[in-house]
Order: structure tokens, then C-alpha cells, then sequence
């Protein structure tokens, strides 16, 4: 199973508010191991646009603090799945965290 997971960034871990990332985390992996991770800058901040550019780069799942229905909802029309309500950590831990079923989510810190 290969899964590519994008995580939002603000000073290198997970930011709260999804569309306004400094930078996504990429994170690829294959046979429940992290194969290679990178950074990514998104473009300038634009509703509607981030689940289409990272459905362009493979991403699979997504792990968030918060996201807006509507970004929800354009991510299950890419077939990519999102996990909010996750706590501000670094990028590798939130997708170990998931790999073992331990990712802790909650509230979706967005409200809008």
C-alpha cells in the first residue's frame, strides 16, 4: 500500500489553519514505512485551490489542525482522505502516529 500524505506547516509543525501554511510537509509510504519525505511551498493562498494542487502531487491523505467544509468537500471529490482535528506536532511523527493507529484527532480547529 502506498499512501502520500500531506501535512500543513508553521515553523515546522502542524499548523492550525490548513490554508495558510508556510509549507507542506510530503510524505510518502510504501509497505507501512516512511520512504521519503520533502517540503513544498504552496502557492499564494487562493479558496478552493489546495486540493487540486496536491492531488497533482499524489497526495493521498491528508492530517490537519483545521480545514473549512468546503476544503473538505473538494478533497473527497480528489479521492484524498483528511484527518483534522490533529495536535501541532512534527510532520514524521503525525504519520507514525497514524501508521499505528495512535494519531489522536478532534475538533476541527477551523470554523469556517
Amino acid at each position: 500500500m502506498k499512501k502520500i500524505f500531506a501535512i500543513p506547516l508553521e515553523s515546522g509543525v502542524l499548523c492550525s489553519h490548513f490554508g495558510h501554511c508556510e509549507q507542506f510537509a510530503i510524505i510518502e509510504v510504501e509497505e507501512s514505512l516512511i520512504t521519503t519525505e520533502s517540503l513544498v511551498t504552496p502557492p499564494p493562498h487562493e479558496p478552493g485551490l489546495l486540493p487540486g494542487w496536491l492531488a497533482e502531487r499524489g497526495v493521498t491523505d491528508v492530517i490537519a489542525g483545521g480545514m473549512g467544509q468546503r476544503a473538505v468537500n473538494l478533497f473527497t471529490a480528489q479521492n484524498i482522505n483528511v484527518n483534522v482535528g490533529a495536535q501541532p506536532k512534527a510532520p514524521r511523527e503525525l504519520v507514525t502516529d497514524w501508521l499505528n493507529n495512535s494519531l489522536k484527532t478532534g475538533t476541527n480547529a477551523c470554523d469556517h
